[in-house]
């Protein structure tokens, strides 16, 4: 006997995951323009190259929380005849997309660098001004408190893409970091700090733009939940009434969301009806108590000793 009811998580659960994405999102969204504006000037009024860059960097965060906000509203819609398991992976499909963009922007900064560096023309770099020393300061202030406020929330609602989100304002952080040094080097009369320290940048972006499309990846390619997760579904399926034991459990992790199938051993000798109840008294546990699962498929076998 199998109930094969697909509860979805409630509708006000994905509210709360679209309204969270949306607000930390526009958030990144109205501050990086700000930030982004206030450095390029900075940088043009203090002559500093660097400033520019990063500015343009920050530039880049606008575009990445608008894709972030595109994967999010796309993933939360209702499933459909053409998309009967929803759309969760949407969401994967944008911090794809984003690790991508992170990437082209650590190899520009770094490509750039290293042409700098091997070109060795350092005395006919200008002398950047104190404003754009002031520019990098706040910078990396603000970023990092912006990559804070995005990580919370995306570890709050299980969310990839805001996740990505959240160390594309690291990357920013630290190539504000390269941008400091490099001025406060060429201020001191060492300009060649400036890129090497670019350089060294471009490498910690490379990482979190791996880490995350990896991470994307693994939610895109249909596995199982982790082991903790697994003996704590079986627990909650064999501490209720009429389950004599668990025979089997598959789990499958689609999205940010779990699929379960599950097999108990229940009295042969009860009636469909009180088969089924007990069924749907698991498949409610479960929904309950693990807030991630989205669908669950519970099979009823007769109970034999053997299963124990």
């Amino acid at each position: 006997m199998k109930n094969n009811t697909a509860n979805s998580t409630p509708a006000s659960s994905e509210y709360d995951f679209q309204k969270t994405a949306t607000k930390v999102t526009t958030v990144s969204i109205v501050g990086n323009t700000i930030l982004s504006a206030f450095k390029l000037l900075a940088g043009i009024i203090a002559n500093s190259g660097a400033m520019v860059s990063d500015a343009i960097h920050s530039a880049s965060d606008v575009f990445s929380s608008i894709i972030v906000i595109i994967g999010v509203k796309l993933s939360a819609r209702e499933s459909d005849k053409e998309h009967p398991y929803g759309h969760e992976r949407f969401e994967c499909v944008a911090a794809i997309i984003l690790s991508a963009v992170l990437l082209e922007t650590g190899l520009m900064i770094g490509t750039k660098a290293a042409r700098s560096i091997f070109n060795g023309d350092y005395n006919s770099l200008a002398v950047p001004g104190i404003l754009a020393l002031a520019a990098a300061i706040i910078s990396i202030v603000s970023k990092e408190a912006m990559y804070w406020y995005t990580k919370i929330y995306a570890q709050r609602i299980d969310s990839s893409a805001l996740m990505a989100d959240a160390w594309h304002h690291r990357s920013d952080a630290l190539s504000s970091i390269g941008a400091l040094i490099g001025i406060a080097g060429a201020r001191l009369g060492f300009p060649v700090l400036d890129h090497i320290a670019s350089l060294v940048i471009c490498f910690f972006i490379a990482k979190a733009a791996y880490d995350i499309f990896m991470d994307a990846i693994n939610k895109m390619v249909d596995r199982s939940c982790d082991e903790d997760t697994v003996k704590a579904l079986k627990k909650c399926a064999a501490q209720q009434e009429g389950v004599l034991s668990v025979d089997f459990l598959n789990t499958r992790v689609f999205g940010n969301k779990i699929y379960v199938d599950i097999e108990i051993g229940a009295d042969g000798a009860l009636s469909l009806n009180e088969a089924h109840t007990i069924a749907e008294r698991t498949h409610d546990a479960i929904e309950t108590k693990f807030p991630k699962v989205k669908h669950i498929m519970v099979h009823v076998n007769p109970y034999h000793e053997n299963h124990k």
